[in-house]
């Protein structure tokens, strides 16, 4: 019989326990009750997520969508769908049919399937509504994107003067794959790797299929578009690649967050050891913790705690923060290294604890620097993998020198007054009383060091780094200074992080550090918004591990002008696009689609946002007027990011709703007809969003080289 609480209640027991990790969302914590197996729980549930990854690969995406929404649906359990229900399916696929309609198409659509009465009352199956979703798609008054396409490469009429119903392989090859896509290494062996995977999918029974070896039909080449295999993002770019993390940690862009504990704004809201774990899972590798002092347990041992100081947001235990760390890290032992940036306001006493907490839990887990890996270049994150590193105050007794937030924020000021200023800026400030107690010190890698000029910070050690508010970045920028700060930037880490303005837990565009070489652009992850969503395209590189390879040209010592380029895209169309928060109720959407470039040129940010017509009442096949072109002038290729941002369109005054959004870094971005793969807010494709998609054309006008 397990302990129990005075209440009855069963006390939590560890080796019972466990946790469903939903991102974006709360997690769900369960624990064993007698008898049951844990470990025989994990395994079933591990099981069926794993085979539902590899079976959705055989499976096409109105059938996927279908299964998805089935049992919301079938109200009744009768494993069918009668006249009511199919109202009820069309509106949840985001495809409007009037109700006083539902029943003439109901009808109708029996009539096709010639059901007779008794069959009609029991209901369509399921492979007739997938047939139905087929047919609604197919059947519309507009030009599908993709059939003129089809007709455009491979002809209208085949040589027996009918109608063009299937592509050969090599046709697909040539006509296609080398030529509107680019993809010059291609060869016939692959083209019929994709045609067996595409015979293999679950599509409509009324599909024009093809069985023979080496074709495939129009149904499986719109399917292919829609497929992760054409997707924009470069898959080159988007593999991890181990022979990339054996350079210093100063030559990686790093996942960086800022106020990871925060669930809300920066003045009253909660504080929660889940946004951490929420951040690792979205693939962040730096994240902050503001430490203080906090009580005293009843032995008398100093509680150090993290929240947002001097505000009414609530606190948490700087241990609990540390054992998430232990616990991801056990779960995912190949993680490139944690970097905790801690702004420490603690007592030397309170330090004492901290640093016996770090060893006692992490372990072997804790990087500790020894004096020779702290003369030459950086540690690589292949020799920090699985290990947390800490950023703070290195020195021994280090107080003037040291640069925390709040002293680099004391340059949130107007450019003109942060150029003044910036020679006596030790004099106007108090300086940081803090003292740092040796044992932390110790086990610290990173030493941040107030600015005062490029040349006596890049002749510092290495583990030597500064932190700069967004407004010191472009302060820094618009003085000509990005080609000291990127040589800097080669050898030395830098962080940025949002203003001290942002009280509601906005963001800053990361564009513009980055394209300084700037390695720790820290973001507030509890904000979904353009700049995180940018942020997420960008570490969506490399396996999504947190570390991207800064450019080659960002690693020179030359000054070289960034490479720019034409761009131009057309909005084919969507696909399976779900309601606004993936809900399963409400309207039908009326989409519309934003594509924004987000560049930077001179030292200075530069944005551009075009925007499609909208559609009204059609999520779930929506085609906009694909014969409008949207040009953008690219200044910057390494650094720039393209994002496809969909909404839905509502009535003013009432804001328009997020529905999802792909951010796809130029220097990753394949041209040809491409399919964009959507992520929701939190940046996942599962539930709702996980068949979520749209075609577009994209065209540079000259060939994309490695940058």
């Amino acid at each position: 019989m397990s302990p129990r609480n005075s209440s009855g209640i069963p006390l939590l027991d560890e080796s019972k326990s466990f946790s469903l990790i939903f991102r974006g969302a709360k997690t769900l914590d369960l624990m064993m009750d007698e008898g049951g197996d844990r470990e025989e729980i994990l395994y079933v549930l591990t099981s069926i997520i794993r085979q539902y990854g590899l079976a959705k690969l055989k499976v096409g995406n109105e059938v996927l969508l279908l299964r998805y929404v089935w049992n919301d649906v079938d109200r009744d359990n009768s494993n069918t769908i009668n006249e009511k229900e199919m109202g009820e399916l069309l509106n949840r696929i985001n495809f409007l049919v009037k109700e006083k309609n539902h029943g003439a198409v109901y009808q109708k659509f029996c009539k096709t399937l010639a059901l007779d009465k008794a069959n009609r009352r029991n209901g369509l199956t399921f492979e007739q509504c997938v047939t139905l979703l087929h047919k609604t798609k197919r059947d519309t008054w507009q030009v599908k994107p993709v059939t003129q396409l089809f007709f455009d490469m491979f002809g209208q009429f085949m040589n027996n003067n009918k109608v063009r119903k299937k592509v050969s392989a090599n046709s697909f090859l040539t006509r296609f794959l080398q030529t509107v896509q680019g993809e010059k290494t291609k060869t016939i062996e692959d083209v019929r790797n994709i045609f067996d995977k595409l015979q293999g999918l679950e599509l409509a029974d009324v599909a024009d299929l093809v069985s023979e070896k080496d074709y495939i039909s129009l149904d499986h080449f719109e399917a292919y578009l829609l497929s992760r295999d054409n997707d924009i993002f470069d898959p080159l770019r988007e593999k991890y690649c181990r022979s990339d993390m054996n350079r210093p940690l100063s030559e990686y862009w790093i996942n960086s967050s800022h106020n990871t504990y925060l669930t809300g704004d920066q003045l009253t809201s909660r504080s929660s050891v889940e946004m951490y774990i929420k951040a690792l899972y979205r693939g962040c590798r730096c994240l902050e913790l503001d430490i203080w002092d906090g009580g005293k347990d009843e032995y008398g041992t100093p509680i150090p705690i993290v929240y947002h100081g001097h505000t009414m947001t609530s606190k948490i235990l700087f241990e609990d923060i540390i054992k998430s760390f232990e616990v991801f890290l056990m779960l995912h032992p190949k993680t490139y290294p944690l970097i905790l940036s801690l702004e420490n306001h603690c007592s030397i006493p309170y330090q004492q604890v901290m640093v016996a907490q770090l060893k006692s839990i992490l372990g072997k887990k804790l990087y500790e620097p020894d004096e020779a890996s702290l003369s030459g270049p950086l540690p690589t994150p292949s020799q920090l993998r699985g290990m947390v590193v800490l950023k703070g105050r290195r020195p021994e007794g280090a107080t003037d020198d040291y640069d925390t937030d709040d002293d680099a924020a004391a340059d949130d000021m107007t450019d003109q007054q942060s150029m003044r200023t910036e020679r006596s800026s030790n004099t106007m400030r108090a300086p940081n009383s803090m003292k740092i107690a040796p044992e932390l010190a110790k086990i610290t890698l990173f030493h941040g060091t107030k600015f005062k000029s490029w040349q006596e910070s890049t002749q510092s050690f290495t583990y030597h780094m500064h932190s700069f508010s967004e407004s010191r970045v472009r302060s820094l920028c618009k003085h000509n200074q990005t080609n000291q700060w990127i040589q800097y930037n080669q050898t030395h880490m830098s962080r940025t992080f949002p203003s001290g303005k942002r009280v509601d837990s906005s963001n800053y565009s990361p564009i513009l550090a980055w394209s300084t070489g700037c390695q720790m652009v820290a973001l507030n992850y509890q904000t979904p918004d353009d700049p995180l969503r940018i942020n997420d395209g960008r570490f969506r590189e490399n396996g999504e591990q947190g570390y991207v390879l800064k450019p080659s040209s960002l690693m020179m010592n030359a000054d070289i002008e960034p490479r720019a380029a034409l761009l131009e895209v057309k909005i084919l169309s969507g696909s399976c696009l779900p309601k606004p928060g993936g809900l399963s109720h409400g309207e039908c959407i009326d989409p519309y689609i934003t594509i924004s470039l987000f560049d930077c040129h001179d030292g200075k940010e530069l944005v551009s946002v075009q925007t499609t017509n909208t559609v009204m009442n059609n999520g779930f096949a929506p085609i906009w007027n694909f014969e409008d072109s949207f040009h953008f002038q690219v200044q910057n290729m390494c650094v720039a990011v393209m994002q496809f941002t969909v909404w839905d369109k509502n009535p003013s005054p009432k804001p328009d709703d997020f529905i999802a959004n792909a951010s796809v870094p130029i220097s990753c971005m394949r041209h040809g007809i491409r399919s964009v793969q959507l992520f929701d807010a939190n940046n996942t494709r599962s539930g709702a969003f996980d068949f979520a998609s749209l075609l577009v054309l994209v065209k540079f006008e000259h060939s994309q080289a490695e940058i």
